[in-house]
């Protein structure tokens, strides 16, 4: 709960800030890098936490809002790679760019798990909610093996 006041705040204070501070800036490549890899961070967490809460017996409904989320995330990720944004600290290998089709497909694959996860959270399925957590984790590594370097 605490999470979704401290993102509905931060959500909110968005327009606010942008209007206080007039046209934004530029945005440098090493700040979208930064930005996305905060994001992958974020994700990640989420997702941890959201397998943590499913195996301990928690009401899985509770998960629907993260797994949308992370739905939500996937169809963005590839408007994070616009080109000229393969600097350090990336982790992204060139292929990112290279094979954009390839790339936009597996974020969509990785939309359409955490789609279906959210679906089963709604039901309130644990055991359904478990296998979809472990597709979108396929989902998820399937990507990172062709676009991510270790």
């Amino acid at each position: 709960m605490t999470q979704k006041l401290l993102l509905a705040a931060a959500l909110a204070a968005i327009p606010l800030t942008a209007v206080a501070q007039g046209p934004a800036p530029a945005i440098t490549p090493e700040q979208i890098v930064e930005a996305r890899r905060a994001a992958y961070f974020l994700s990640g967490g989420s997702f941890a936490q959201m397998k943590a809460t499913a195996d301990a017996g928690g009401d899985v409904k509770g998960l629907v809002f993260p797994s949308r989320t992370l739905a939500r995330w996937a169809r963005t990720l590839p408007t994070m790679f616009p080109e000229g944004s393969n600097v350090p600290p990336t982790k992204a290998r060139p292929e990112v760019w290279s094979d954009r089709p390839g790339f936009e497909a597996a974020a969509a694959a990785y939309a359409e798990a955490a789609g279906r996860m959210a679906e089963a959270a709604q039901a309130g399925d644990r055991e359904a909610f478990l296998a979809r957590w472990t597709e979108v984790r396929g989902a998820c590594g399937a990507c990172h093996d062709s676009y991510r370097n270790d």
